[in-house]
């Protein structure tokens, strides 16, 4: 068994330190004695990155049995064994900044929890339809962007190390279907060259810091195997170094003509387990699925579509894991995501089958 011992204790002194400057003082679970953590499990993860803007909103969170729980030791409690948390370059207020971030590693540290940093390489959202450079390298020509993207991940890998986080995971920019920060870092940029050099910056900044770490190169829309076939050979052809092929996975979506959540999942769920064989197979690398979502409307069928996901991917030797993306999110959270899995503060038996 591959695992490394974890001393908790020794990023106790920070933490009053390691909150975001808009944000009130964070929660911390209580520490557990040191312990081993299996590397080689299967990994059943959370993208968290809302908790400590939602606290400072007021919100609290509470197991089944209605007990007020701190949210990434609740996360444990329910069956969960990794964290993600997403990273941005000068957020306007603060959230899923360095400092920010820090202070939701070392809870996820201190409960023996594994983690991914998700770098997004923008001040805000990085996703299929926004792939901004941050504002502060806004007209860097490419040498300095690439030097810049190894900075900031140097920067930020730097702090969490430097108070005792293990990173097991680092993503080399979010769902990134063409590339990043465009215009410069399309993948269809001087033949995918400037896309595989930011990635490979990201990627040999990591690697000092967590020569162990694996890099991720993460994609949306999991269930559609064009992204991929499109992306993969240009990104190997033009030298792109990365250990694993991220995905996202969201089944269901808004049905204007149902007038609600569609909750007819398993084609989707299909097409992406035949994606994660495919992608496998013809890439030589193992496949993660990062983000995952279901709607919080409809526990019942996110409990279905999750137990159908697990025992699936965990038979899938190439899928090392699968992450829910912000299931503590009420219904409607920031303007209407309505994916999550929490209500009243609680979750939903949406999470069930984590716990297996």
């Amino acid at each position: 068994m591959n695992t490394r011992l974890i001393n908790i204790f020794a990023v106790a002194a920070i933490l009053s330190a390691a909150s975001c400057s808009s944000c009130s003082k964070p929660a911390v679970p209580t520490p557990e004695p040191p312990q081993e953590i299996d590397r080689t499990a299967f990994a059943k993860g959370a993208d968290i990155s809302w908790v400590t803007e939602m606290e400072s909103k007021g919100m609290k969170f509470y197991n089944a049995e209605g007990k007020e729980r701190e949210c990434t030791a609740l996360m444990k409690e329910i069956g969960f064994n990794s964290i993600r948390l997403r990273v941005w370059v000068n957020p306007a207020e603060g959230w899923n900044g360095k400092e920010d971030v820090l202070a939701k590693a070392i809870r996820a540290q201190r409960l023996g929890m594994r983690i991914m940093i998700d770098f997004h390489f923008s001040d805000t959202w990085a996703d299929p339809a926004h792939q901004t450079v941050p504002a502060a390298w806004a007209d860097y020509d490419l040498e300095a962007l690439v030097k810049a993207t190894g900075d900031h991940t140097t920067e930020v890998l730097k702090l969490l190390k430097d108070y005792g986080v293990e990173v097991e995971w680092v993503q080399a920019g979010n769902e990134t279907r063409t590339g990043m920060m465009w215009p410069l870092g399309s993948y269809s940029e001087n033949g995918g060259k400037n896309y595989a050099a930011l990635t490979n910056a990201c990627y040999d900044a990591a690697k000092a810091l967590y020569p162990d770490c694996k890099v991720i190169v993460h994609l949306d829309g999991g269930d559609n195997i064009y992204l991929y076939d499109r992306l993969f050979p240009v990104l190997n052809a033009a030298g792109g170094k990365y250990d694993i092929i991220g995905m996202s996975l969201y089944p269901c979506w808004w049905d204007d003509e149902l007038g609600d959540f569609s909750t007819n999942w398993k084609d989707s769920v299909d097409k992406c387990l035949a994606n994660i064989s495919s992608v496998a197979a013809s890439y030589g690398k193992d496949v993660m699925i990062c983000e995952v979502g279901m709607p919080v409307s409809k526990p019942e069928a996110g409990k279905e579509m999750l137990t159908y996901l697990l025992e699936k991917t965990k038979a899938l030797k190439v899928c090392k894991g699968v992450f829910y993306w912000e299931p503590e999110a009420p219904d409607g959270y920031n303007g209407g995501y309505g994916l999550g899995s929490f209500s009243s503060g609680a979750p939903t038996i949406a999470l069930d089958p984590f716990k297996d």
